[in-house]
């Protein structure tokens, strides 16, 4: 096996939930790293040599060579640091659950939260809210199960799913305040939100918060230049 050396390094933007996931995992996981900070409207020459593809953060650079997309490059540090604690199960059904259920809650809630963002028009907006609060629907039928069969927080012993969910949260709520909306209620999902608020208290998770005022701010702009294309 390779020798694995200490050069890592995170290329990233600081409204991001993806790019908190790696940084959470690698707090948790006790791996230092060194953090660059993208304008993503000014991208530097790094990332777009590291990612040609998308061009987007995150990024992780370990040794040189760099991976891109938050869900992969949180199972790489899983395998590659392999100690405690681990972030994905180690029974092959219960891996498949969490990959399943993670690009659920990535492509059906993360990425729905920022289609709403960038709606073009009401009607839009109005029919990805809906879809939203659907996917949340069925993420709430199954916590009860995934979270206590499959996943746990317990301190800063976290796996993938838990990271997913904690990050979740602030841009819930940074979003609908920019929208001024309240489309996902606490009343109607609270298993959901038990687990997003799960690790609160947790350095590793708060560590990462960004500003709400600014990440609303951020989010208003973005909105009203969609708009305004």
């Amino acid at each position: 096996m390779a020798e694995i050396k200490d050069s890592v390094k995170v290329h990233g933007m600081w409204a991001s939930p993806w790019v908190r996931r790696v940084t959470i995992a690698l707090k948790i996981k006790g791996i230092p790293y060194e953090y660059f900070e993208e304008d993503l409207k000014n991208k530097s020459q790094k990332l777009l040599q590291y990612n040609p593809a998308k061009k987007l953060v995150p990024v992780l650079v370990h040794d040189g060579r760099p991976i891109a997309e938050s869900l992969i490059i949180l199972e790489y540090i899983d395998e590659i640091w392999k100690n405690s604690p681990n972030l994905f199960p180690n029974l092959p059904y219960q891996r498949a659950i969490v990959r399943f259920w993670a690009g659920f809650i990535d492509l059906q809630i993360f990425e729905k939260l920022r289609d709403v963002v960038k709606a073009r028009n009401d009607q839009d907006e109005e029919k990805i809210i809906k879809e939203i609060q659907e996917n949340v629907k069925k993420l709430e039928a199954n916590v009860k199960e995934l979270y206590s069969g499959i996943t746990h927080t317990n301190g800063e012993t976290m796996q993938i799913l838990d990271i997913l969910m904690v990050t979740l949260l602030p841009i819930i709520n940074g979003v609908e305040e920019a929208m001024s909306v309240k489309f996902i209620n606490p009343e109607n999902f609270p298993l959901a939100f038990s687990w997003m608020k799960s690790g609160e208290g947790v350095p590793a998770v708060q560590d990462t918060v960004p500003n709400h005022e600014k990440l609303v701010s951020f989010l208003r702009k973005l909105r009203q230049h969609i708009r305004n294309l």
